[in-house]
């Protein structure tokens, strides 16, 4: 259906597609000329593929134009979709632009290469103290760019609040999914870990949750399968913490319980790497070593330095996540025992996003609706159906990013989940195809819990749910 890396119609996927390489050439250009001097080859490189890349543009478009609002990037007026892994770095470059003053760069037909270096090295240098728009402008005339013009930041239209909300989730998500990975490396290499820093994010995911739930659950359908690791230690968080909501905890509770989903995990880093990656099955001997991540991950928090006591609970959290209500999972326990609340929460939040996850051994991840139901009514799953019940009561019958087919044949995301309880079987989707399987141009924003004034009737019910990859879709492009 639509292309993976871009959203629905062929256009807008094309705009989609120039936007982030203009994007992505400008950034090189810009890091190259902070770290090497103009004659530099790398920098010359750089400088010969962005004005090739836009120089082609411009002779097809007249004129293209780079916005920045906060971090959001619009290239010509269409807003670019940013994955997580490039997430942070054109921040950066947002940052860089909006320093001197800068809300949008426009390119006109007929640049010549020889403005490249000169406009972009003004990005290099100091904004200045008072006004840095206005020295920007100073030595811009001063300097030879004729094709080449900006407009200042207080210029710049600021995004919709809905837009500035996601804007939020997105840094907090992203923030948070680096410093897990900087704190699982360090750990796996020996290094001291900074819990201060890890405690800042989680406190970041808890605010932001209940600041605005519905973006922060958005957030988590940005699976990066070569980040699995990260991302899934900051899902469980999320997902934690959403359920603990739910069941009225404090939000220091809160913190504990997010700050030890965060760590679940941290045994596997004790684990050979082959194990932890290996597609397909284990033999006798790799599972064993497996099951031995929660015992690593108990005794590797005992050693931890930074906490003002012993963590006590996120310790059990990491023991407890894999040993089931009916103690059949693992450890193994020779006396009998009941796993704490909290651990209980975290095995909830963990199964649910290892199986909706592509990881080594699964190339197919489950829909969230059947995941949800599968440990709801499965009893072998171990789950506590009361938590189970918690977060689909946070997530929905269908869960945001849920890919579903409509019983008009159009296919439609989750986007929201229906404020009634009563409803979470119908949510808030937005349509991205017609009854054809043909992508709309934009998507259709439709609440299926509404109710048509002529009929009585819902405008739209859904009838499944299917796998975005069998479409080459990627859900996060309508969400994100």
């Amino acid at each position: 259906m639509t292309p993976k890396d871009g959203p629905p119609t062929k256009n807008t996927a094309l705009l989609q597609e120039q936007g982030r390489q203009l994007l992505m050439k400008l950034y090189t250009v810009l890091r190259a000329l902070k770290l090497y001097p103009l004659e530099n080859s790398a920098v010359q490189q750089a400088l010969d593929e962005l004005h090739e890349f836009a120089a082609k543009l411009t002779l097809d478009e007249g004129s293209v134009e780079l916005r920045v609002v906060g971090d959001f990037f619009f290239y010509n007026e269409t807003r670019l979709r940013l994955d997580l892994s490039n997430y942070s770095t054109f921040g950066s470059f947002a940052q860089t632009v909006t320093d001197h003053g800068v809300g949008a760069i426009e390119v006109l037909h007929g640049i010549d290469r020889a403005e490249w270096a000169p406009f972009l090295s003004l990005f290099v240098r100091d904004p200045g103290e008072e006004d840095p728009y206005v020295s920007f402008m100073d030595r811009m005339a001063g300097a030879p760019i004729l094709h080449l013009q900006v407009i200042p930041s207080s210029e710049v239209k600021e995004p919709e609040l809905e837009e500035e909300a996601l804007d939020a989730a997105k840094r907090t998500y992203a923030q948070s999914v680096s410093l897990a990975k900087e704190a699982l490396t360090d750990f796996r290499m020996g290094k001291a870990v900074n819990v201060r820093k890890v405690k800042r994010a989680v406190q970041g995911i808890v605010d932001q949750v209940l600041a605005d739930e519905t973006s922060m659950i958005t957030m988590t359908t940005l699976r990066d399968y070569d980040e699995y690791t990260f991302t899934h230690s900051v899902n469980v968080c999320i997902f934690s913490v959403l359920i603990g909501d739910r069941l009225g905890l404090t939000k220091l509770q809160l913190y504990e319980l997010g700050l030890g989903a965060l760590f679940h995990d941290l045994g596997k880093s004790r684990i050979d790497v082959d194990i932890i990656n290996k597609p397909g099955g284990l033999n006798d001997d790799e599972w064993f070593q497996l099951q031995q991540h929660p015992t690593e991950g108990l005794l590797s928090l005992f050693h931890f330095h930074g906490f003002p006591e012993m963590p006590y609970r996120q310790m059990l959290m990491a023991y407890e996540h894999h040993m089931r209500l009916d103690l059949a999972g693992y450890p193994k326990n020779r006396r009998p025992r009941k796993p704490t609340l909290f651990s209980r929460i975290v095995a909830v939040a963990d199964s649910f996003d290892a199986g909706t996850s592509i990881r080594s051994y699964q190339y197919e991840p489950n829909p969230p609706d059947l995941v949800l139901a599968e440990m709801r009514d499965n009893p072998k799953r171990g789950q506590d159906p009361l938590l189970v019940k918690a977060l689909i009561n946070a997530t929905g019958v269908y869960p945001i990013g849920t890919l579903v087919i409509l019983d008009s044949m159009e296919m439609a995301v989750v986007s929201a989940v229906s404020k009634d309880p009563e409803k979470l079987h119908k949510p808030m989707v937005k349509v991205i195809s017609d009854s054809l399987g043909v992508p709309l141009a934009e998507p259709v924003t439709l609440d299926l819990s509404a109710v048509d004034p002529g009929t009585g009737a819902p405008p739209r019910n859904i009838i499944k749910t299917t796998d975005p990859e069998k479409y080459g879709v990627r859900v996060s492009d309508y969400l994100v």
